[in-house]
């Protein structure tokens, strides 16, 4: 049980740490494919986000467990196709920051929410991180290379959200529950000094 805890929460941290590394990449660094895929791991807010939709989706189970990461990429790409057609989506910043914070006090309360609920919110929060991902292409990126990219790392993302669920899980229900509550509740707190600006 505790190898499984210490696991829970080695993979919340390396999630976390490609945000950690790096800061968005430079326009003309990279295109197309490559730079789409780094997009969502050079910010604490997508990684955090992405990785709380993978552990939501895997606490509600059943066929919520595919569900709500499928939607979520799915949404996310119309989101981005907005931001790369220049179409003004508001409040995509507070957005964002409010999905880390929701989405973590959701993990932290294991809530469970109705599938249509659930893909709601899901679906809400992914029009903005997908119009931020759009917004940011460079110039000259492929925008289909991009897209692919930046879809593909959100899936991982997920995964690896759902395999941090898994693990939680295999710790237990007494200690599942404190590394549930200890995450998200990490998370949020995450999302809170985005939304205010501390982080």
């Amino acid at each position: 049980m505790k190898s499984a805890l210490k696991s829970g929460l080695l993979a919340l941290a390396a999630a976390a740490l490609p945000a950690a590394a790096s800061a968005h990449p430079a326009i003309g660094e990279a295109a197309g494919f490559s730079h789409g895929f780094a997009h969502p791991m050079s910010g604490l807010d997508h990684v955090l986000a992405m990785v709380m939709v993978g552990v939501f989706a895997f606490q509600l189970g059943g066929r919520t467990t595919w569900l709500v990461p499928t939607t979520f990429v799915l949404v996310m790409a119309l989101g981005g196709a907005l931001g790369i057609a220049g179409i003004n989506v508001p409040f995509v910043e507070i957005g964002i920051a409010l999905s880390v914070v929701v989405l973590g006090a959701i993990v932290a309360l294991n809530v469970k929410a109705s599938l249509a609920a659930a893909l709601g919110i899901i679906g809400l929060f992914a029009i903005f991180h997908g119009y931020a991902h759009g917004a940011e292409m460079p110039e000259n990126a492929a925008a289909a290379g991009y897209a692919t990219g930046f879809m593909i790392a959100t899936a991982l993302l997920h995964v690896a959200g759902l395999a941090l669920g898994y693990l939680i899980c295999r710790a237990g229900e007494r200690q599942g529950l404190f590394v549930t509550r200890t995450a998200g509740g990490i998370a949020t707190i995450a999302g809170v000094g985005i939304l205010t600006g501390l982080i």
